[in-house]
């Protein structure tokens, strides 16, 4: 029987050893999150915007069985087409099929939560993303909460992000995330972006304004014994902001679609986001790129930051 291991990429296991910042990201968004070849387009920006800025990229997925962290070009290039070598379709990985999808050697897409859960096991303490996922706005009745809040509850990492995915209840997500301990950081704002919008009207735990911030926060959150994820939220960049009003609209219209179609489960997001494109005129893929590069070069900063802060730390102990 094969004993499964992670495989790191060479230079993202070199990178760790020097201590160069190194900014883990997820390979959902690639799969299934955004249209082809936006989505190529969109992973290799947010790899270049990572580098320029002195950090490593580590985008994670699961090749052949195997967790990757450190995906190549040529393996992010087969996620976009969202199709195995073989031709199978690629899987999203969440906590519970993890271990399925490894077992049967196939391909999978990690998602927020996989990603931070295998990041962490590397090795890597920041993780870069779009909108992460929580309480879905019909949550009473389905039940239906995402794996995200339990990686981010359970996995001491920065999570950089535009806050939770505008198809969710965001009021009950803020509220799990307190029950779960995890602090929410405004980034130049002292609001929760709602992803494609950059107010929500719900409070943050504390505003930063720069990196070494950002990065302060987590170190002392951890050392006081949060042992959670600290979720760094970033607006969207204001021109590619899409007002709350449209975006609420548009996602109740995507849910009336998704109960029409019988669609639940891992299948729901990526029915709701692409509904919302053809709702918006593509708005919400313009807006979706802009703040996945965005979040990306923010949290090559905090990496950066981040590695200095825990530098410090060990030489004082």
């Amino acid at each position: 029987m094969k004993q499964t291991e992670i495989r790191i990429a060479e230079q993202v296991s070199r990178a760790l050893k020097e201590r160069t910042p190194v900014v883990a990201l997820e390979s959902t968004v690639i799969a299934h999150g955004l249209p082809h070849p936006f989505n190529l387009e969109t992973a290799l920006a947010c790899e270049e915007a990572i580098r320029q800025r002195g950090g490593v990229p580590a985008t994670i997925g699961i090749v052949e069985g195997v967790p990757t962290v450190g995906l190549s070009a040529d393996e992010i290039a087969v996620f976009a087409s969202d199709h195995a070598p073989d031709r199978r379709r690629i899987e999203k990985v969440g906590l519970n099929n993890l271990a399925a999808v490894i077992t049967k050697y196939a391909w999978g897409a990690t998602t927020v939560a996989s990603s931070l859960r295998l990041a962490h096991v590397a090795g890597i303490r920041v993780f870069s993303t779009g909108g992460v996922g929580g309480v879905h706005r019909e949550a009473i009745e389905t039940f239906d909460i995402s794996a995200d809040l339990t990686a981010l509850g359970g996995t001491p990492m920065i999570c950089v992000c535009a806050g939770a995915k505008a198809i969710l209840d965001l009021q009950k997500t803020v509220e799990r995330l307190e029950t779960l301990g995890v602090p929410i950081v405004g980034y130049g704002t002292n609001e929760l972006p709602a992803f494609y919008s950059r107010r929500s009207g719900l409070g943050v735990d504390i505003s930063v304004e720069t990196p070494d911030e950002a990065a302060e926060v987590a170190v002392n959150h951890w050392r006081a014994a949060g042992h959670t994820a600290v979720l760094v939220c970033v607006p969207v960049p204001e021109e590619f902001e899409i007002p709350l009003e449209q975006v609420d609209r548009a996602a109740t219209e995507a849910l009336q679609a998704a109960k029409r179609h019988g669609i639940r489960g891992k299948a729901l997001t990526p029915f709701l986001l692409a509904e919302m494109e053809k709702l918006t005129d593509a708005n919400t893929v313009r807006s979706n790129r802009a703040l996945l590069a965005n979040n990306a070069r923010i949290a090559a900063k905090i990496a950066a930051s981040l590695t200095e802060w825990l530098a410090d730390s060990e030489q004082q102990a």
